[in-house]
């Protein structure tokens, strides 16, 4: 199964630009929307899409500069408000109520929409992500994200995959051939390259290194909230989760993983469609 063609424009510094989604189920059921990682794309959701199908509309976005999405001029714009700008005209567009799920910069999205008077979401998964995440986390993160490689081969993609999302848990070899292959673009030299702009690596790295600190952001949410932790998480960390559950989180616990669980194996998706049913 394959999803379909999509996307929105959205106006961003005088200029319309497009974010490609991937969308799968019947238009007119309830929809969900799942938005990926920093540098991820929407097709890291087929697993879990094909899932929710059955009884829901499911739309996964590529953010803008990732995947089908157009790149933007300005390296800089690489931030959250442009983001929650190109997401925002995607929920106008939707026009009703939706369940989110979010994967680490796409939790830190759904938790800023949220947050927001009047937002349209009315259950949220986080996918190892909470409104703490420490520096060392975000250290990590920024040391894979500045070595911006390209290869000879997918094959060779495939390799580099393995070894900066290890944390992704046990995948299965037809799994990381699945994701290197929706993962790579063709580069003006004949390489083969991750499916984002390098550019995301300037507006990262130009930030000031401390911990992101949420927990005004999340105050502010009301609704009911499903927490995805990998066990090994230096994203999500256990003292976070904890301050979560005792503010009203759900969780489900993947231990194989660390930041951030795939969302590619039966217990979790299972856990993960439960929690949108309801």
């Amino acid at each position: 199964m394959q999803p379909r063609a999509g996307g929105v424009r959205y106006l961003l510094d005088g200029a319309f630009c497009w974010m490609a989604t991937h969308e799968w189920g019947d238009p007119s059921a309830p929809p969900v929307v799942c938005v990926h990682g920093l540098t991820r794309n929407g097709r890291d959701f087929d697993a879990l899409a094909v899932a929710l199908a059955r009884d829901f509309h499911v739309i996964c976005p590529d953010l803008p500069g990732r995947g089908a999405s157009d790149w933007l001029p300005d390296p800089l714009r690489y931030e959250a408000t442009t983001y929650l700008l190109a997401l925002s005209h995607l929920l106008a567009r939707i026009g009703r109520p939706v369940r989110w799920v979010g994967t680490s910069l796409g939790g830190i999205c759904g938790m800023l929409v949220a947050a927001c008077e009047h937002a349209p979401i009315s259950r949220l998964v986080l996918n190892d992500i909470g409104p703490f995440v420490p520096v060392t986390a975000l250290e990590r993160i920024a040391a894979y994200l500045a070595e911006q490689p390209d290869f000879a081969t997918l094959a060779e993609l495939e390799a580099h995959l393995r070894r900066i999302h290890a944390p992704f848990g046990a995948l299965s070899d037809g799994q990381w051939v699945h994701l290197a292959r929706n993962s790579a673009r063709n580069t003006a030299a004949g390489r083969v390259a991750p499916n984002y702009d390098p550019r995301i690596a300037e507006a990262y790295l130009s930030e000031s290194a401390r911990d992101i600190d949420l927990w005004a952001i999340w105050s502010r949410i009301s609704v009911p909230i499903l927490a995805v932790r990998g066990v090994h998480s230096d994203v999500l960390t256990e003292q976070t989760l904890a301050r979560m559950q005792a503010d009203g989180a759900q969780s489900v616990l993947v231990s194989d993983a660390g930041h951030a669980p795939a969302l590619m194996d039966a217990p979790t998706i299972e856990a993960v469609v439960r929690f949108l049913e309801a």
